[in-house]
């Protein structure tokens, strides 16, 4: 799919689509769950979607509502390899949850997921009692249990995913565990995990992040809760409307129940000069006179490329720090921006862990998404202030917000 974006002037309301890193977490505890939870305003993605059909493989049943999702627990064999699509949250999560049962379970994935490594759990499945046969540390990956627990050393380095994964399986276990993690990244997104398990019935305890105390034979207590909505794609929005919307949108469904890393996106916002106004149904942003920013996104990684964006509007030069976070995403999305950028005429210099993005009118181009929904978005906001800006291989959007144009459209955008 091609869409271009044209120079637009933005206004009106939109609401940002459900947390697909909540609704996968929620979906997963739902399965291990004994009885029914409802799952109100579910958040509509390719990611959500293979985690509610993985979900299903291994015993849940959904029925889906208009408004909601019930999804009753349940374990058995599954029929079929668990595929996780793209989501690498997806394929962190599933892993150590299929091996707390009892017989072989293959996970396999679609994509770039394919290249992104598993070796953290290579290296500690063995020690709490399971087995991993992988692809060269990759998917295709069978997994044998239980883990039955104990303790072990993981790393922390590459994704918090890893972790998250484990916290939520080992409170299943027959015995205690204890997880020292070294080199802990994302830790807001691990907060979420602790958040949502919490929710549940399942207690956990860490020293500083650095050693996770997970008590074994715990039980998923089904519960009601909203899916809020999603910060990453809230804050694609609220910089749409910081460059491009004179008299200011109106994004609601942004909640801080749950801890969301890309909430931080409210920084750059405010030090570049936007005008945020929190009301009681949402945020409202208004375009005014940009300035520069310098902000390390080492624990937020997934702003970079909406931020990058932000940057293009200011007056100066801003600089994001944390570039080794974005090699095992989608894309290499440090490469990605640069290249793109770079073809309508804006300057990205990548410098060891710091991107620099020199400001500029986007002109117009044709910009390859790398298949990367991320990548979409930042190209996106660039045909709003300059360009035109044709998109190819738009529909990665799918992964995590399908109506992205839409809503876009609905406030004003010129699509074609």
């Amino acid at each position: 799919m091609t869409i271009t974006v044209h120079p637009s002037t933005l206004e009106g309301t939109v609401r940002a689509p459900g947390s697909k890193s909540l609704m996968q977490r929620f979906i997963v505890a739902a399965l291990l769950a004994n009885g029914k939870s409802t799952l109100h305003h579910p958040a509509e993605n390719d990611d959500s979607f293979h985690a509610l059909k993985c979900a299903a493989l291994l015993g849940a049943e959904a029925e889906l509502h208009d408004e909601y999702i019930e999804i009753e627990g349940g374990k058995h064999e599954p029929p079929a390899p668990l595929n996780v699509g793209e989501s690498g949250l997806g394929m962190r999560l599933f892993t150590p949850v299929a091996a707390m049962s009892g017989f072989p379970v293959e996970i396999t994935g679609e994509g770039s997921l394919l290249t992104r490594p598993l070796t953290a759990f290579e290296e500690v499945f063995a020690t709490l009692g399971a087995q991993i046969d992988t692809t060269d540390g990759h998917l295709p990956a069978v997994v044998k249990g239980p883990l039955t627990g104990g303790n072990a050393v993981l790393d922390g380095s590459v994704s918090s995913q890893f972790l998250s994964g484990l916290l939520m399986a080992l409170p299943l276990a027959k015995e205690d565990s204890t997880l020292q993690v070294e080199s802990l990244k994302s830790i807001p997104y691990v907060d979420m995990t602790l958040e949502v398990l919490a929710s549940f019935g399942i207690e956990i305890t860490h020293d500083d992040y650095r050693t996770f105390h997970i008590k074994g034979n715990q039980q998923y207590q089904p519960i009601s809760s909203e899916v809020e909505g999603d910060w990453s794609a809230g804050a694609t929005l609220l910089v749409a409307g910081a460059l491009a919307s004179n008299r200011g949108i109106l994004i609601e469904g942004l909640s801080t129940t749950y801890t969301q890393a890309d909430r931080a996106i409210t920084g750059p916002l405010l030090f570049g000069g936007a005008k945020l106004m929190h009301l009681p149904n949402g945020i409202r942003v208004q375009a005014s006179k940009l300035k520069s920013f310098d902000f390390d996104a080492t624990d937020c990684p997934d702003l970079f490329p909406v931020m990058a964006a932000l940057a293009v509007g200011g007056q100066k030069k801003s600089t994001i720090k944390g570039v080794h976070r974005l090699k095992h995403k989608e894309s290499d999305r440090g490469l990605a921006i640069q290249q793109e950028f770079k073809k309508a005429g804006i300057q990205v210099d990548l410098d060891g862990d710091v991107m620099t993005i020199h400001p500029g009118k986007p002109a117009p181009c044709t910009m390859d998404s790398h298949n990367d929904h991320r990548i979409v978005m930042a190209a996106a906001l660039l045909g709003l202030i300059g360009g035109p800006i044709r998109i190819e291989r738009a529909e990665a959007i799918g992964k995590s917000y399908p109506g992205f144009f839409e809503d876009l459209k609905d406030l004003g955008a010129i699509l074609k």
